[in-house]
C-alpha cells in the first residue's frame, strides 16, 4: 500500500492554518509559506507574505504545518 499524496494531507489542516508547501516548478521545486486560505478540488490558495499564492495540487510534493512565528523582538536602545 502506497502513501497518500501530500496534497491529501492538507485536508487535514484547518481553513487559517500556517502550513509550508513544497510544489514543482519549471527546473525543480519552490517552498510556500503562508495561510492556508481554501482548498478545493485542484488547488489551494496560500496567503504569503508576498501575495496570495495558488498550488496545483497535482504539484505538490510536500505539505506540513508550522508554527506562528516568534513575536518580533524591541530595538535595541542606544548605551
Amino acid at each position: 500500500m502506497g502513501r497518500p499524496h501530500p496534497a491529501a494531507r492538507l485536508t487535514t489542516f484547518p481553513v487559517g492554518s500556517r502550513v509550508v508547501i513544497r510544489s514543482r516548478v519549471e527546473g525543480g521545486h519552490t517552498d510556500t509559506l503562508g495561510y492556508l486560505l481554501a482548498l478545493g478540488a485542484q488547488t489551494c490558495a496560500i496567503d504569503t507574505r508576498r501575495g496570495l499564492r495558488t498550488i496545483t495540487l497535482a504539484d505538490i510534493v510536500a505539505a506540513k504545518p508550522v508554527p506562528e512565528p516568534p513575536p518580533r523582538r524591541a530595538p535595541r536602545a542606544d548605551p
